[in-house]
């Protein structure tokens, strides 16, 4: 026992006291008595109250008249009455028989503010803070207020924001809490680069992260602020991208995060482990299921021996395996992957054996969250329903079907167990998400200039997972609207439901005549294969050309044509198109195909077949695209002409480096251009990084166009030139340009193989695409 003597003694004691929020007036007796001093107070006077009742402030103390206290115990009752929130400070000074308790309560809050704010408007903040008007000020809350508001500002990288609270006085007992911001500025991520990769270069690996390095665009991008959870999903993304290319083995073994010295930027760096890179060896198909063969699921399986390893594969091989037991009537089979490893040459051999799961059944499926979608739309994504057997990959692939959709900023679905051990409920928690755009503003093609443009679209009309959309614009030599409906889901299928609406006018701005046209048409799309989609529809065109000038600088084929007046022409149709850029087996290639054919009858009657062939792939490690399409048409009449406002023109989007109108058969005294029966252009081109930082979103490209439009059909007598296959060819550099208002692309062209009359031009800006 340590003994303090005189005044710094006496000291020492009243700290301890006040530091344990508690000041006891004892008396000198009870001060110098060798056992601990108990108390029993005949009456209990509380003093400073206000708001709260004498008998609820003794009920928090848990004390009565009459009771025997300790000293111990009589600062426990003083603890309980300052941890109800309710009093600044609470004293306990013991009066003889009487109990004297001396409580300050803490302000009511009648007001809340934010001061000094600019990037964060105050309704955000003030939606994070607890303390409520009308309520008790708590210094406690008002520092986790605090806390929350500081965490805001983090989240948008301004880690040096300070946040003060204050409290302004008021008669009554009263305070308005403000809290008192200082903004800095953006902490941003300076650079991001990475430790212990050698197959990809970091140009290649930054493109893969949703985090982005700063760079000009940090007024627009706002992934180039440090976010720990955004980190989380880049080793996800990381993970996933090396699995896919063969790298079983691959971790992200930490990511060191740093701040400089002036802590205006953070440093981001990934230390990875690769690992060695894989390919499939034996794939097999195995039974452990009596009466079942392995054999007849072998024809499911797509992996073959020597290509690269990949998890994707596996996956939908056994989605695919376990799809063919569905069919064949076997419940409850289920794939498991058994894979070993060969390291002498690298490669992973695949086992896929068929057992039998345990019996168990969905008992319902619950969805919550949806306010706006309705429940069958989010159903409709499922394969199975209520009393199916459950399959933990299909509701796996539900989730990804759901996800898919873009109607939500967020969705899950897991199973848990239900009303017997045989049964399981299938929870679907989704946040609803914008899904819904009106736009205002301009827009600019380089073959009709510049225009105005309007538009309104919708994903998730009235919450059932229809589409529309409908668009008005203007440019200079052309006017148009455009509407377009659409259901995902007809009676329930996986069945398309599309109509659209095409009205479209041109002057003699820039032609000799003015055009209009009118397309009305209903279609049909639904799977034919895993890759593959068929659309049947039905179409409805009217057409005119109108205000020819008749004069000596006027084709007399645009004259004649012109004398037909208007053309209204049914048809009938298809399009058939094969995809596998996203869903194939490599995720460095893939290929696209098209083809469609179009029969009209009415005024005219013909037969209309366009199609393409497109291949990409991703080549030297990755850093380069190389894209490849053949792409043609043919207009075949039968009964009647085709016309030039129906005939195929090249425009930029066909085949760059010349104005609209500005290659194929022309008029050889007006020089008009007339458009061909028939067209085909073969597109080859190189896409690859320059060096600037991945943010900026800008890369090169190379390209080569080769191709022709020809047969105008009837003629009149009139001499046409380029009428027959007459080949162009034009070769060009472009840069490629991600940005907020859509991916852009500026081609920089030289002709190599022109006509004299032909139209060319050097420049033109277009919108991205992949083929």
């Amino acid at each position: 026992m340590i003994k303090r003597t005189g005044r710094a003694a006496g000291a020492w004691f009243v700290a301890a006291i006040r530091g344990a929020g508690l000041m006891l007036c004892l008396t000198l007796l009870g001060m110098t008595g060798a056992s601990a001093q108990t108390y029993t107070f005949n009456t209990i006077t509380i003093e400073g109250n206000q708001r709260v009742a004498d008998g609820t402030i003794l009920t928090f103390g848990e004390i009565d008249p009459g009771d025997t206290l300790s000293t111990a115990a009589l600062n426990d009752a003083v603890q309980k009455i300052r941890g109800t929130g309710l009093f600044e400070s609470v004293q306990a000074v013991p009066q003889g028989r009487t109990l004297l308790l001396r409580v300050v309560e803490y302000p009511t809050i009648s007001q809340i503010n934010v001061e000094g704010n600019s990037q964060l408007r105050d309704a955000q903040l003030l939606s994070l803070v607890q303390s409520e008007p009308r309520r008790v000020y708590n210094p406690t809350q008002a520092e986790a207020d605090t806390a929350a508001i500081t965490q805001a500002y983090a989240q948008q990288g301004r880690i040096n924001a300070v946040v003060t609270p204050r409290i302004i006085r008021l008669p009554d007992n009263r305070v308005n809490l403000v809290f008192e911001v200082v903004e800095s500025g953006v902490t941003e991520i300076e650079r991001v680069s990475f430790l212990g990769n050698r197959s990809y270069s970091e140009g290649r690996l930054r493109r893969v992260l949703d985090t982005k390095q700063a760079g000009l665009l940090r007024t627009i991008i706002s992934r180039d602020t440090f976010s720990p959870d955004r980190i989380a999903r880049d080793r996800t993304l990381l993970t996933d991208f090396y699995n896919s290319r063969g790298y079983p083995d691959f971790i992200v073994q930490n990511v060191d995060v740093a701040l400089t010295r002036e802590r205006d930027a953070y440093l981001v760096t990934f230390n990875l482990r690769e690992g060695q890179q894989f390919t499939f060896g034996n794939v097999t198909v195995t039974s452990e299921i009596e009466g079942v063969a392995a054999a007849d699921f072998e024809r499911a399986v797509r992996v073959r021996r020597g290509a690269t390893y990949s998890p994707v594969p596996i996956e939908t091989d056994i989605s695919r395996i376990e799809r063919l037991a569905l069919q064949r009537g076997l419940n409850f089979v289920q794939v498991e992957p058994r894979i070993t490893r060969n390291d002498r040459d690298l490669s992973l051999n695949v086992q896929y054996v068929l057992v039998q799961g345990p019996r168990i059944f969905i008992e319902r499926i619950d969805v919550e969250g949806n306010g706006t979608t309705l429940d069958r739309v989010i159903r409709n994504q499922f394969r199975v329903v209520e009393g199916d057997p459950f399959n933990p990959r299909e509701i796996r692939e539900s989730a990804r079907r759901i996800r898919a959709l873009g109607f939500f900023q967020n969705a899950s679905v897991e199973a848990r167990e239900g009303t017997s051990p045989n049964q399981v409920i299938v929870d679907v928690d989704v946040v609803e998400g914008p899904t819904g755009a009106l736009t205002f503003g301009a827009n600019y093609n380089s073959d009709t200039g510049a225009g105005l443009i309007a538009s309104y679209s919708q994903s998730n009309f009235q919450g059932r997972g229809q589409r529309l959309s409908f668009d008005v614009s203007t440019a200079e030599s052309n006017r148009r609207f455009g509407f377009s409906f659409s259901e995902p889901n007809l009676l329930g299928r996986d069945l398309r439901f599309g109509i659209d609406l095409s009205y479209r006018t041109t002057d003699n701005e820039n032609a000799v005549y003015d055009t209009e046209t009118l397309r009305l048409s209903p279609s049909l799309t639904f799977p034919v294969s895993e890759n593959g989609r068929l659309a049947v529809f039905y179409a409805f065109e009217y057409e005119n050309l109108t205000d020819v000038n008749n004069d000596a600088d006027t084709s007399q084929i645009i004259i004649r044509e012109a004398d037909v007046g208007e053309v209204q022409t049914h048809s009938l149709g298809y399009r058939y198109s094969f995809d596998t850029r996203r869903t194939g087996l490599n995720p460095n290639a893939g290929v696209l195909l098209r083809f469609g054919q179009e029969f009209g009858f009415g005024d005219t009657q013909f037969i209309k077949t366009t199609a393409l062939a497109g291949a990409e792939a991703k080549v030297w490690n990755e850093e380069v695209t190389l894209r490849a399409t053949l792409e043609g048409g043919l207009l075949d009449y039968q009964d009647g002409s085709s016309r030039v406002t129906n005939r195929f023109f090249l425009g930029s989007r066909l085949m760059r480096g010349f104005e609209a109108g500005g290659v194929g058969p022309r008029d050889d005294d007006t020089d008009d251009a007339l458009g061909g029966n028939a067209f085909a252009v073969a597109r080859l081109e190189a896409e690859f990084p320059l060096g600037l930082p991945s943010e900026y979103g800008i890369s090169g490209g190379v390209f080569v166009d080769y191709g022709s439009v020809w047969d105008v059909g009837e003629t009149f007598g009139e001499d046409v030139i380029y009428n027959d296959f007459t080949p162009r060819a034009v070769a060009g550099v472009s840069i490629f340009w991600t940005t907020p208002i859509g991916p852009l692309r500026f081609n920089f062209t030289e002709p190599l193989d022109v006509q004299d009359r032909d139209e060319s031009k050097s420049f033109d800006v277009t919108v991205s695409t992949n083929f």
